[in-house]
């Protein structure tokens, strides 16, 4: 921080003032590009329970998605263009000069390149690079095609409302990330699809529960592949009931098919009638599980595509010797789904999220502990934020007031400036507990409570375990 000068300050003191900054911001351009690069890389906001990277960064820099999606191409670009990195480290060149020559200069040409940056203004090097390619040189001929163009409009709230709503649409049909000229040219080239019934969730996967452990597979190309736990907790929330899988090697025959008799309809099946602490969709094997076993048996489906739906569930059946009686039904009466989408505007809940692609509706008090499908009780989240809910990254409940309530495992606000060991060590005790058999509510509880209570013992893994399974030892906790 600068002092306040006493003598006048001349047109060279600003001068020198300037150029000394535009020098420090360089160097500070490139430090934040590798930061950012390794933060991305790293997956930090994993950890701190962010929906995105987008969004972490967001908060920290207060940087737009297309400015992040820049820099971190920058910054990985300049990781193969030593010469370059050089130049911006030392403030010989600005960062927005290094943002049009990566896009042309490689490690053979950027000697070049950066010559003829010297002492250009952006607007001067842009017309330079207009119908440039990668790897061109400064002689090259310029090629037509390769010349960028902008597009702007001016249109009414509808039309801005409806492009904003294909925009969605286009992203759900397509796996990679779309830039803006991806996204206009798949735009371009398809039309919109009708609507989806927004009481299902928006896409399926099947899983295999154990009734016992908890322990879940997911089916993958005709196999089995173990997933984390906090799958299966997610699928509490928002899934269709398959229901209990008799086994195959015990059961009479004629129990195994279909019985179309029954006609279960999902839209008036009552799904709160399944057991809440029996994981969704779990089999029936037998007393003891064991993960490594060939007959695996179909358990529970989770979100895919809805007009997939039919589609994927034929693929994905089991024979008919082990199939399940009956429809599936959903976890969350359709109905209910809708009228909670409405209400949350299809978009996610956490403060600050903009994800309206891929909504789950979340249970505040766990289907494990007695909560129940009202209106009160559900909300709408992104599947990463309502991933770092069931793995303890985030806290999502209501205040006294009866208002959402979103914070960080170490208590902070979400979005907040937050302790990154003490969360760390919040979500590893939360994990253990879990592993040890402990309901999430539980968990959640004990730590809430430890959290009013600082101690310097609670600040290490050890400490807080211990803590914590003192409390929830303790007589007339039920496990």
């Amino acid at each position: 921080m600068g002092t306040l000068r006493s003598e006048p300050i001349t047109w060279q003191i600003a001068h020198e003032a300037l150029s000394r900054l535009a020098r420090e911001r360089a160097a500070a351009d490139a430090e934040e590009g590798r930061w950012l690069l390794a933060a991305q890389r790293a997956a930090v906001h994993v950890h701190l329970g962010f929906g995105s990277f987008g969004e972490y960064i967001e908060r920290m820099f207060g940087y737009q998605p297309r400015s992040i999606q820049e820099k971190l191409r920058v910054a990985e670009a300049l990781a193969g263009l030593p010469a370059l990195e050089r130049a911006l480290s030392r403030g010989e060149i600005s960062w927005s000069a290094v943002r049009e020559l990566t896009r042309v200069a490689v490690r053979e040409t950027e000697h070049e390149w950066l010559e003829l940056a010297r002492g250009k203004t952006l607007r001067q090097l842009e017309q330079v690079l207009a119908g440039k390619r990668s790897g061109d040189t400064p002689a090259s001929p310029p090629d037509l095609s390769a010349q960028r163009h902008t597009l702007r409009f001016d249109v009414a709230a509808e039309t801005f409302a409806l492009f904003r709503d294909a925009m969605n649409e286009l992203r759900r049909r397509t796996a990679a990330a779309l830039d803006d000229d991806s996204a206009l040219l798949e735009m371009a080239r398809h039309f919109l699809s009708g609507p989806r019934d927004e009481g299902r969730a928006s896409y399926q996967v099947v899983l295999n529960v154990c009734p016992e452990c908890g322990n879940g597979r997911q089916q993958a190309a005709g196999g089995l592949v173990p997933v984390d736990r906090d799958v299966i907790r997610m699928a509490h929330c928002d899934a269709q009931h398959i229901g209990s899988l008799p086994d195959p090697i015990s059961a009479p025959a004629n129990d195994l098919e279909p019985d179309e008799s029954r006609g279960d309809d999902p839209e008036t099946s009552d799904p709160a009638n399944a057991a809440p602490d029996a994981p969704v969709g779990a089999s029936t094997r037998g007393s003891s599980c064991s993960l490594d076993h060939q007959n695996a048996h179909v358990g529970a489906a989770i979100p895919e595509r809805a007009a997939d739906t039919r589609r994927s569930s034929r693929a994905s059946e089991p024979p008919a010797s082990v199939r399940a009686p009956g429809r599936a039904t959903q976890t969350i009466p359709p109905a209910l789904r809708r009228a909670v989408l409405l209400r949350d505007q299809h978009r996610c809940q956490v403060p600050g999220c903009n994800n309206v692609s891929w909504l789950d509706v979340h249970h505040i008090e766990l289907r494990s502990d007695g909560g129940r499908h009202s209106m009160q009780n559900l909300i709408c989240v992104c599947g990463s934020h309502h991933r770092a809910a069931h793995r303890g990254q985030l806290i999502i409940d209501r205040n006294e007031a009866g208002a959402l309530r979103v914070r960080h495992a170490d208590g902070t606000e979400y979005g907040h400036s937050v302790q990154p060991r003490a969360l760390e060590v919040r979500v590893k005790v939360f994990s253990a507990l879990r592993h040890l058999a402990f309901r999430e509510g539980q968990v959640r509880a004990a730590l809430e409570q430890l959290q009013r209570e600082p101690a310097p013992e609670h600040a290490t893994f050890d400490g807080l375990l211990r803590a914590a399974l003192a409390r929830l030892c303790s007589p007339g906790v039920a496990r």
